[in-house]
């Protein structure tokens, strides 16, 4: 019989509860609760192609282009928000993003001719993004390097869980009027800044780990990093193959004859895995090294991606995209929680900026290189290199892990 004192078994539902989310300071969780706000407030993007076609009434080719604008912005604020949290502090930057976040959604909601809709797109893009190299920056400085890998598991969570929700109750908004979506999604946004200013100090290590002021400047110092350029490289190509389902993979399954609705059922079921195994596979993960998370997820998204040039039919293509969201599910949360790790503290910003630019590459990268292999070469190449890339990114974590753990141990972080 278990003595009254004894802590419960990760094995039993209260000490596998424990194990998933105990143990985090109470900022981590203001957080959390904020960015799962602000994302269930997510009205705007999922239904911005519609609006703009429909209620703008511009052409797939030009709300493409305005789309893709909003990437543009993006990529300019990543390092931007890295480098002003490091500067002037997580909390200002981060309140800095919603406020200005919330003006930009407005006035895309009120923008009427395509040169307006385009300059707020390219704003929203902009000041949105410096949200999550602060957000992980902050979590950084709170979180002991010991539970960093499930606090960004759960962050991701919400993220998803949030994305999840959000386009049903904007397809709800927006029978009553495309402008709701905007003051809803501003409105959220504003929230979010009240619950952070409210609740959350500033948590910017003000010196370096010399005792002086940090006085490296420039967004982009981490490329100087040998240990990071690596880690980045190898990211940049993972994702490369990951974001091959914005515009390939739905190309190869109309072209097997699947429908837009089995494809939304098969896509779908991302969503659906993460947020019912995120929390529960993050507290496992910590059992194991990160650079073997990192393979292993390295080779689950290529595997993933690889087996759609095997099958022909929407539920051999739901066991593809399953395994590659397995390969999602480990890959987030270590990827944050290494860059975390191998950033001093005066730079976390920065690295988290850096670091986020693999993905808005990969964003741009992904679907120009798939359509040219797919329409030139066909599937069969395109998945093989797939499968072939997330070999080769998993072998390349395996081959860094050492220096990596190397560069944790000098500074107090663990592998």
């Amino acid at each position: 019989m278990r003595s009254a004192g004894a802590q419960p078994s990760p094995a039993q539902p209260r000490g596998f509860i424990q194990s998933a989310i105990g143990g985090l300071p109470a900022p981590f969780w203001y957080l959390w609760l904020g960015t799962l706000v602000n994302r269930l407030g997510g009205f705007v993007l999922p239904f911005l192609m519609v609006y703009l076609t429909e209620v703008q009434m511009l052409s797939v080719e030009v709300a493409g282009a305005v789309i893709s604008s909003y990437g543009l912005g993006s990529i300019l604020s990543s390092p931007l928000g890295g480098f002003l949290c490091d500067r002037v502090g997580r909390k200002a930057t981060l309140l800095a993003s919603l406020c200005l976040g919330a003006g930009a959604m407005v006035c895309l909601g009120l923008a009427r001719n395509p040169e307006e809709i385009v300059l707020a797109t390219v704003g929203l893009g902009l000041v949105t993004d410096m949200f999550r190299p602060a957000a992980n920056a902050m979590l950084s400085d709170v979180v002991p390097p010991e539970h960093r890998l499930r606090a960004f598991g759960l962050l991701y969570w919400a993220i998803n869980l949030g994305a999840a929700v959000a386009p049903v109750i904007a397809g709800t908004l927006a029978r009553r009027g495309y402008f709701l979506l905007f003051l809803a999604d501003a409105a959220t946004t504003l929230v979010c800044a009240g619950l952070i200013a409210l609740r959350i100090p500033e948590t910017r290590p003000r010196t370096d780990g010399a005792g002086e002021p940090a006085k490296v400047s420039g967004l982009l110092v981490p490329f100087r990093d040998g240990v990071f350029r690596a880690f980045f490289l190898l990211t940049l190509v993972v994702a490369v193959v990951f974001f091959q389902f914005i515009a390939s993979l739905p190309a190869d399954l109309r072209a097997h004859g699947v429908s837009e609705q089995q494809y939304g059922l098969v896509i779908g079921l991302n969503g659906v895995l993460i947020i019912l195994i995120q929390p529960f596979a993050t507290a496992w993960m910590g059992r194991i090294r990160r650079s073997s998370a990192l393979a292993a997820a390295a080779l689950l998204v290529g595997l993933g991606f690889g087996l759609n040039g095997l099958v022909s039919t929407a539920p051999w293509y739901a066991t593809a995209v399953a395994v590659w969201t397995f390969g999602e599910i480990l890959l987030a949360p270590v990827n944050a929680s290494v860059v975390a790790d191998l950033a001093p503290a005066h730079m976390r910003g920065r690295y988290q900026g850096a670091f986020a630019l693999a993905w808005s590459f990969a964003h741009l990268l992904a679907p120009l290189l798939g359509a040219l292999v797919l329409g030139r070469l066909g599937g069969s190449w395109l998945w093989g290199g797939c499968a072939v890339a997330g070999a080769l990114a998993a072998v390349g974590h395996l081959a860094i892990g050492p220096a990596r753990r190397r560069r944790m141990a000098e500074l107090g972080s663990r592998d």
